[in-house]
């Protein structure tokens, strides 16, 4: 039995939430998001409360249960306060700049790299060496920080590279005489 989704989802005020056969809806002061719920799932909107719970006992069910929940309370959050991810960059001479709507990134590479902003996403650069990348949707908000961080990850000798913030990072020991 899943422990997260005997839960019902709570609908935030200033949101409305919306249920028609097993597309989710929520409309907030943020803009508006959909979920498509798995068939195996049943969703039902009921005293302000988003209650979700398998068909049948079966596995696949069960297991698109708790999952099914999640996702409906990040569209509800999403909708309310958004979401955002802050990347650090380290290494002598790495930088990140907005041009436009583009990211501008110096990353040691013979050119820059330049991001294109996807819509619904907003990205700024506070400090050169600072990325926050933020949006409603949690998914689309996470890959975008992913794409940016895969250009050039942190290495494990000196730590050089885009990272997640307050992510550790495993250093390895450099060669000995």
């Amino acid at each position: 039995m899943s422990r997260i989704g005997k839960k019902p989802v709570p609908v935030p005020s200033g949101v409305t939430a919306n249920v028609s056969g097993q597309t989710v809806t929520a409309k907030g002061p943020k803009g508006e998001l959909k979920f498509l719920v798995n068939d195996e799932v049943l969703v039902k909107l009921e005293n302000g409360q988003i209650a979700v719970e398998p068909r049948d006992d079966s596995k696949a069910a069960r297991s698109r249960w708790g999952m099914s929940r999640t996702q409906i309370v990040n569209i509800l959050d999403g909708v309310t306060k958004g979401f955002e991810r802050k990347l650090e960059i380290t290494g002598v001479g790495y930088r990140a700049a907005m041009q436009g709507k583009n990211l501008q990134l110096a990353l040691g590479f013979s050119h820059d790299v330049v991001y294109e902003t996807p819509a619904g996403i907003t990205i700024a650069t506070p400090k050169p060496t600072e990325i926050v990348v933020s949006g409603i949707d949690k998914q689309q908000v996470g890959q975008v920080a992913a794409e940016i961080r895969e250009y050039r990850g942190p290495e494990p000798y000196k730590g050089k590279g885009v990272r997640y913030a307050g992510e550790k990072i495993v250093r390895k020991e450099g060669k000995k005489k």
